[in-house]
């Protein structure tokens, strides 16, 4: 398809905004697009496409355009990810436009691996501490790709065989996922909230790591099961389906915004058991008053997020070292608040989206060290009551990007001896 001058133009302004980094960037562009209303849905796809590649690749881009002008690394990227020819762009370039992308590609030949892979040099850094070169060299080049679409199946209302018959009829094209036995992939980015499946609850999106970390909380009938960072509610909308709505699903956030955004998919799926609280927190007297009556506790902790820079790739020029520790701390605290709320017998699941074991394995570790009574449970004979196997994993779930085709996960489980 031909590049337009208007399609060129609103790239730039979008990319000029997105690139102030002061906010998730899908909110951001979302944001873009209400205050710019003229234009229109295909133009916004071309826009999201560009703005999305230029995040993905801007380590890369702005070493070679040897600017962070949005203009320079829309062209940038225009020519070296989209492949346009820079003869074609050449009615869009302002003066001595077209010699300067016609060396960028001369500039290309060797770069630093960690601008290579568009990795901030103390990420690259550290992943390779912990994955060694291969590993990282393959990390680095799957977060460089769009993340698929997933959807978790709601089995209170659906079953997977039909719903991706229905999926299928309506022309989308979709499949099993290759781990979560709740769920499907789809092509491509349909768009879903007109979809008579999402409308009616039978669907949610959820990335499949996600939905495995879900399983690993084992809930069961009857049970009473936190959620302690619910957040918008994908993880625990997968407890109350595993529940079939029966028990009681507390569903914790410090942000009344994410607890609100839970409140119309909750509607739709049909489930009664689950009761969203706003707590202050951690620490909230509402924490307190469950103190040793609870069956399982999932920890979904804040994260740096490393592990979903396909979908988030603002987030590598978001976060720093400094950012991390700090997380770590938060995370640590998280932990021994919800590990009162257990019971003798119970268990609690840590996990979060990060690739750093230092947000992973050293915090589970250094809860061990301070907390007796309690114990490390492997997850693989839980993995297998669901009929589920994930190649690479230990006695802690460890899922990533280009070896699972999932967001990188890290989940251990806890189990409170006495």
């Amino acid at each position: 398809m031909e590049l337009t001058r208007a399609q060129l133009d609103a790239a730039v302004m979008a990319t000029a905004v997105l690139l102030r980094l002061d906010r998730p960037a899908d909110a951001a562009i979302r944001a873009w697009f209400r205050a710019n209303p003229q234009v229109g849905g295909r133009d916004r796809a071309f826009v999201a496409d560009t703005v999305f590649a230029v995040l993905r690749h801007l380590g890369r881009l702005e070493f070679l355009a040897q600017s962070r002008s949005p203009r320079k690394v829309v062209l940038s990227a225009l020519v070296l990810l989209f492949g346009r020819h820079v003869r074609a762009l050449q009615p869009h370039l302002r003066t001595d436009e077209g010699a300067w992308l016609a060396s960028i590609k001369e500039r290309s030949a060797a770069l630093p691996p960690h601008t290579r892979l568009s990795l901030p040099e103390w990420l690259y850094a550290r992943l390779l501490v912990v994955y060694g070169a291969e590993e990282t060299e393959r990390i680095g080049l799957s977060l460089l790709e769009p993340a698929p679409l997933d959807l978790r199946v709601n089995t209170l209302l659906a079953r997977r065989d039909e719903t991706i018959a229905t999926l299928r009829a309506s022309g989308i094209e979709a499949s099993a996922t290759a781990i979560s036995p709740t769920g499907v992939r789809l092509r491509g980015k349909p768009s879903l909230e007109r979809h008579i499946l999402f409308k009616s609850g039978h669907v949610e999106v959820q990335d499949e790591g996600s939905q495995l970390v879900a399983l690993l909380a084992e809930p069961r009938r009857g049970q009473m099961i936190v959620d302690f960072c619910a957040g918008a509610g994908g993880k625990t909308l997968a407890l109350g389906a595993m529940m079939r709505s029966e028990g009681r699903i507390y569903a914790f956030d410090t942000s009344e915004r994410r607890l609100a955004n839970l409140k119309p998919r909750l509607k739709r799926s049909g489930l009664s058991n689950v009761h969203p609280q706003l707590i202050d927190s951690e620490n909230d007297v509402r924490v307190k008053r469950l103190a040793g009556k609870i069956d399982s506790v999932l920890v979904d902790a804040p994260c740096s997020g490393t592990g979903t820079l396909r979908r988030n790739p603002d987030l590598k020029w978001r976060i720093d070292e400094p950012g991390v520790v700090e997380l770590t701390v938060k995370q640590g605290a998280i932990l021994r608040a919800a590990a009162r709320l257990p019971k003798v017998g119970g268990r609690l699941v840590y996990a979060t989206c990060s690739l750093l074991p230092e947000e992973n394995e050293m915090i589970v570790a250094d809860f061990l060290t301070r907390s007796p009574g309690w114990k490390r449970v492997d997850v693989r004979p839980i993995l297998e009551r669901f009929a589920v196997t994930v190649d690479g994993t230990d006695d802690t779930l460890r899922l990533l990007p280009h070896r699972h085709g999932t967001d990188g996960f890290f989940a251990a489980i806890l189990e409170r001896t006495a």
